[in-house]
């Protein structure tokens, strides 16, 4: 049997579904919500007892299931659906574009995803714009990347790649021996030795500008293990500096973006952020990307010299002007 913290978001979302159904059969009901008919009709009961303030007969919802068939009147206070925040809408449609990303559904034959996905899309109007532009990866990834991947693996094959590395904001150019296809946090990526770093890397399949499947076998060598992605793909050092940043509402994908330590909201869509930078150009760099949206607040050593250098780029840019 569930409990009441399932029951509570089920018994809001069933008086909507049951004034929007008139005639539904408690079967049928049971079947949609996965209850059993005795859970369904213990949920009617505690439906019976709710309403406005007041709990006089004209204040409480009227339900009854005489029959089979479920009635429901004086509900209409609450017989809207729930409606989405920005920021609920926006978790939602990370999800459901990661989902879409994930090589294992890449080929399944449908289209209720996408369907869910631009209706979602619709219904949060300029909030979906947003979320675009913030999980988006600014660069032309290869549309062919996981058939080309696929096909190495199966044939045993050396990939050619050019790959964005937005830490440095560089396309490179690398030589691997693909050995699996992982998917982490809802992203999919190439596991590999790369023969430039010498090392076993992963590679994010939507960062791959450039894929080509080579006529020489891969052969990685016996050192090639696999690499623990069970606590995620990005685990800073403890020794790498902790930075603040308080970001505006355009500013939230960080916090999905990258791992952080602490987040904080601070109203209006704005959030307090800390995590470990890699190196002082890695958030030099994330800074600049984000421009009036993002500040550095600690150290603050780091926040002025991201102030020198929006100061120095702005200087450049007027003078070009």
């Amino acid at each position: 049997m569930s409990g009441s913290a399932d029951r509570l978001p089920r018994l809001l979302a069933l008086v909507p579904y049951l004034m929007s159904h008139p005639g539904a059969q408690v079967g049928e009901v049971a079947a949609v919500f996965g209850l059993s008919e005795k859970q369904l009709i213990d949920d009617l009961q505690l439906v019976w007892m709710c309403g406005l303030p007041g709990h006089t007969p004209g204040d409480l919802i009227d339900v009854s299931w005489d029959g089979g068939e479920i009635v429901i009147d004086n509900a209409d206070t609450i017989a809207r659906p729930l409606r989405l925040g920005i920021d609920e809408a926006s978790a939602l449609l990370v999800a459901l574009r990661m989902l879409a990303a994930t090589p294992e559904l890449a080929e399944v034959p449908g289209d209720a995803l996408p369907r869910v996905t631009a209706k979602l899309e619709r219904a949060a109007g300029e909030g979906a714009a947003t979320v675009s532009s913030q999980v988006a990866v600014d660069v032309d990834a290869a549309p062919d990347a996981l058939p080309r991947v696929r096909e190495a693996l199966t044939g045993k094959r050396r990939l050619s790649l050019r790959y964005y590395v937005p830490g440095r904001d560089e396309v490179t150019p690398r030589e691997v021996d693909p050995t699996r296809i992982v998917v982490v946090d809802g992203r999919a990526y190439l596991e590999g030795w790369c023969y430039r770093a010498e090392a076993m890397r992963l590679f994010r399949l939507d960062r791959m500008l450039g894929v080509d499947v080579l006529d020489v076998p891969a052969d990685p060598p016996e050192e090639a293990e696999p690499i623990d992605v069970t606590q995620g793909v990005f685990r800073p050092s403890p020794t790498d500096e902790l930075v603040e940043l308080e970001l505006s509402a355009a500013g939230r994908w960080v916090a999905e973006y990258y791992p952080c330590e602490e987040v904080t909201e601070l109203g209006e869509g704005r959030l307090r952020v800390a995590l470990r930078a890699r190196d002082e150009d890695w958030i030099l760099k994330l800074a600049l990307r984000l421009g009036d949206t993002g500040r550095v607040v600690s150290p603050p050593a780091m926040a002025e010299t991201v102030r020198r250098e929006a100061e120095r780029a702005l200087a450049l840019y007027a003078h070009r002007s």
